[in-house]
C-alpha cells in the first residue's frame, strides 16, 4: 500500500506546471555568458567549440567574445566575497587561459606569470608531421640509395686476394672507443627512433602497454648511454684528429672518386679523404648532439636558443629572408621545444651518415671490416686503399707487419 501511495504521490509531482520562474525562455539572458540566447548556439552561450580548440592548436587567437569577454569583472575584487571575490572556478581559469588574470610570482622570470599557454601545439605539429616525415625518409632514402649502389657496383674486392700477410691497423684502445662510440650511438638512435614513431606506429601494432613499457626503458636507456657516447667521442677525437687534417692527398682521392667507382686505388694515408669526411661529419654532428641534449636535461642550466636568437636577431639574418626577428625571451619549456628539434634533425642527419659507414665498413668493401674487428688487415688490402700509410710503416714501423710464418 505504501509504495502504491509513493507512486501516485510521484505522478501527480510530475503533471503540475513549473513555476514562472523555473521555465526556460529561449531569449532570456544567459547568467553564465552574460548574453542573450537567441539561438541556442555553444558560440552563443560561451561555451568553448571545437572552432575555439582547433583554433588555438593553430595559433590563432580564440573567435568567441563572450568567452573571452567573460572573465569575472570586477566582482573579483569585491569586499566579503570570499578568497575569489565574486568569481568562480571557471572565472579564474578564463581570467588565466586568455592571460588576464593578476598573477604575481616569486620569479624574476617574466614568463613565469604564464600558468596556461598553447605554445608549444607549432612544435607538437612540426614533430609529428614534418620531422617524422622528413626524418624518415631521409633515413629510408638512404637505404635504398645504398642498396641500388651494391647493386650496380657490388662487393669493392681485393685485387689479386689476400696474401696472408697482417698488419696491425688499429690497436685495442682504438677499436675500444669506436665500439663504444658506436653501440651507444646505436643505442642512442633506436630508442630516439622509438620515442618519435611509437605513438603513431608501435601503438596501433602491439598496443599502448607494450609502447609505455618500451619508452619507460628507452627513456632510461637515451638519458645514461648518452654519457659513454660524449666520452668515447672525446675519446676518438684526440686520438684520430691529427690523422685527419685534410692534405693535397685527399684531392687525389677525390678526382679518383676513392677507387669506388672505376678501376684505380688512389694513394692514402691512415685515413681517406672520405673516412675524414665521416670523422669530421661524426665530430661536428656528435658535439652538436650532444649539447642539445645535455640542454634538454638540464633545461634551467643551459638555455641554449635565447641568447643565440639574440646574437641572430642583431646580425640581422631574418631580415635577409623577410622573417621577423627571432622570439629572445623563452621560458624552460619552449627552450627545450627548440632544443628537441634540433637535436633531432642533427641526429637524423648524423645516422644517414653512419649507415654509409657501416655499408662500406660491412658488404661495400671486403676486408674493411677487419680493420675494427681484430685490427689486423691483410697486407694487398692495406696496399689497395692506404698505400702511403703501409709505406710508412714498412720504413718507419715494421714490427707492426706480420708474415704468416709469425
Amino acid at each position: 500500500m505504501l509504495r502504491h501511495l509513493m507512486a501516485l504521490l510521484t505522478l501527480t509531482l510530475l503533471a503540475l506546471p513549473l513555476p514562472a520562474a523555473a521555465q526556460t525562455d529561449p531569449t532570456a539572458p544567459d547568467p553564465i555568458a552574460g548574453t542573450s540566447v537567441d539561438d541556442g548556439s555553444a558560440t552563443a552561450t560561451g561555451r568553448q567549440t571545437l572552432e575555439d580548440i582547433l583554433a588555438r592548436q593553430r595559433g590563432e587567437e580564440p573567435t568567441n567574445p563572450i568567452r573571452s569577454e567573460d572573465l569575472g569583472g570586477d566582482a573579483l575584487n569585491a569586499p566579503g566575497m570570499g578568497p575569489l571575490g565574486g568569481a568562480s572556478d571557471a572565472d579564474i581559469w578564463r581570467q588565466i587561459r586568455f592571460n588576464d588574470a593578476d598573477i604575481r610570482n616569486t620569479t624574476l622570470n617574466p614568463n613565469g606569470d604564464v600558468l596556461m599557454q598553447t605554445g608549444g601545439m607549432w612544435w607538437e605539429n612540426l614533430r609529428k608531421n614534418e620531422l617524422r616525415t622528413y626524418g624518415g625518409w631521409l633515413l629510408l632514402g638512404t637505404i635504398a640509395v645504398l642498396a641500388v649502389f651494391f647493386l650496380i657496383r657490388g662487393r669493392i674486392r681485393i685485387d689479386g686476394g689476400k696474401d696472408g700477410t697482417l698488419v696491425l691497423r688499429f690497436k685495442f684502445i682504438e677499436r675500444m672507443a669506436h665500439w663504444v662510440l658506436a653501440g651507444s650511438f646505436l643505442l642512442l638512435g633506436f630508442t630516439g627512433l622509438f620515442t618519435l614513431f611509437g605513438r603513431k606506429y608501435l601503438i596501433p601494432a602491439f598496443g599502448h602497454e607494450f609502447n609505455s613499457v618500451l619508452l619507460i626503458g628507452s627513456k632510461f636507456i637515451h638519458n645514461n648511454v648518452s654519457w659513454a657516447f660524449m666520452i668515447a667521442l672525446i675519446v676518438v677525437f684526440v686520438m684520430w684528429v691529427w690523422h685527419n687534417i685534410p692534405d693535397r692527398t685527399d684531392i687525389t682521392w677525390f678526382a679518383q672518386a676513392g677507387g669506388i667507382i672505376g678501376d684505380k686505388h688512389p694513394p692514402a694515408k691512415k685515413f681517406n679523404a672520405g673516412q675524414k669526411i665521416i670523422f669530421w661529419s661524426v665530430i661536428v654532428l656528435g658535439v652538436s648532439v650532444s649539447v642539445s641534449g645535455l640542454s634538454l636535461l638540464f633545461p634551467f642550466q643551459m638555455p641554449l636558443f635565447a641568447h643565440t636568437f639574440e646574437v641572430i636577431n642583431n646580425i640581422g639574418v631574418p631580415g635577409w629572408f623577410g622573417f621577423d626577428p627571432l622570439p629572445v625571451t623563452l621560458a624552460p619549456q619552449e627552450e627545450m621545444q627548440f632544443a628537441q628539434l634540433w637535436h633531432a634533425i642533427v641526429a637524423f642527419l648524423m645516422m644517414a651518415v653512419i649507415l654509409g659507414h657501416i655499408y662500406i665498413g660491412t658488404l661495400g668493401m671486403e676486408g674493411a671490416y677487419d680493420a675494427m674487428g681484430s685490427g689486423l688487415v691483410d697486407r694487398n688490402w692495406a696496399h689497395q686503399h692506404h698505400s702511403l700509410w703501409l709505406e710508412h710503416l714498412e720504413e718507419e714501423k715494421p714490427g707492426k707487419i706480420r708474415t704468416p710464418a709469425e
